[in-house]
């Protein structure tokens, strides 16, 4: 496995794997069991499989944890080399963003998403996914893929994603996986680490309540805002801080019609300091 931190060294190793069908799975490093999932998969799909690791300034917000976000680079690379990864991506800062300098946004272009970025999480979180979809844009031009794999435990990025590759015409495969998830049924993520052993354990009520609300939806339950007011109670009465519980359309996340097949229902909450993300797709 061969370990680059600039694009000099990433594109003299591609340059010579002309004729192989290129994977690649982006991430922000910390990586547990669901990254190596996204690797396996894009390892069956592909001949050579490149992994980033980049915590990327673009999209945390200025109270948000960009300086304490865990950087576990040997242990990140010691799983991959595990589970098959041919390339790790590491670059600095100054190798993505050469302009940056960490607060003048003015002097970056930006890709600004579509309006799907601007609901949900992209409500409280401003900016948030025009720091994705740049920062995505600029590493499937210095690795060009033929597929990338995300999880869709944010379900949303996958939806912004998928419309970035679109509209801009990458002519790259976008593969969503399956959310990986503790015994307990938390999603797991790389900010779990955040949490204390208490913490965890409550933080599987968040994918209960979904849980809950997908069986309600099965059983022909159509009150949609009743059905998301309840949870929204039921967390709050258990010490969440609960920024949406939202049933939308799988299809585009707009609000659904009463009768829509396809639903996924999302849910964004602190637990402490700690702010998670979950969602449950609902197939009728």
């Amino acid at each position: 496995m061969q370990l680059f931190h600039t694009l000099r060294e990433l594109r003299a190793f591609l340059d010579g794997c002309a004729g192989n069908r290129i994977g690649f799975v982006p991430t922000m490093g910390n990586l547990h069991a669901g990254h190596c999932q996204l690797v396996s998969q894009a390892k069956n799909r592909t001949d050579i499989v490149v992994v980033s690791i980049f915590v990327n300034p673009l999209q945390f917000g200025a109270n948000e944890d960009f300086g304490s976000y865990p950087r576990t680079l040997q242990a990140d690379v010691e799983q991959l080399r595990a589970v098959g990864a041919d390339v790790v991506f590491a670059p600095g800062v100054d190798e993505v963003y050469p302009d940056f300098n960490g607060q003048d946004l003015m002097q970056q272009v930006i890709v600004q998403p579509s309006s799907l970025a601007d609901i949900l999480c992209g409500a409280s979180r401003p900016g948030h996914f025009a720091g994705v979809a740049t920062v995505v844009t600029k590493l499937f031009h210095m690795v060009k893929p033929d597929l990338a794999v995300f999880g869709k435990k944010d379900y949303q990025q996958l939806m912004v994603i998928r419309s970035l590759v679109r509209q801009l015409n990458f002519g790259i495969e976008i593969l969503g996986m399956d959310t990986m998830r503790e015994p307990s049924g938390l999603a797991m993520s790389s900010r779990n680490g955040y949490l204390t052993a208490q913490q965890k354990n409550q933080a599987a009520q968040l994918y209960a309540q979904l849980q809950g609300m997908r069986t309600a939806l099965q059983h022909g339950r159509r009150d949609y805002i009743a059905l998301c007011q309840g949870s929204i109670s039921v967390l709050k009465q258990q010490g969440w801080q609960v920024d949406y519980v939202e049933i939308r359309s799988q299809l585009d996340l707009s609000e659904p019609s009463e009768d829509e097949t396809e639903l996924v229902i999302l849910a964004a909450a602190k637990l402490g300091s700690t702010r998670l993300i979950d969602n449950c797709e609902v197939n009728l």
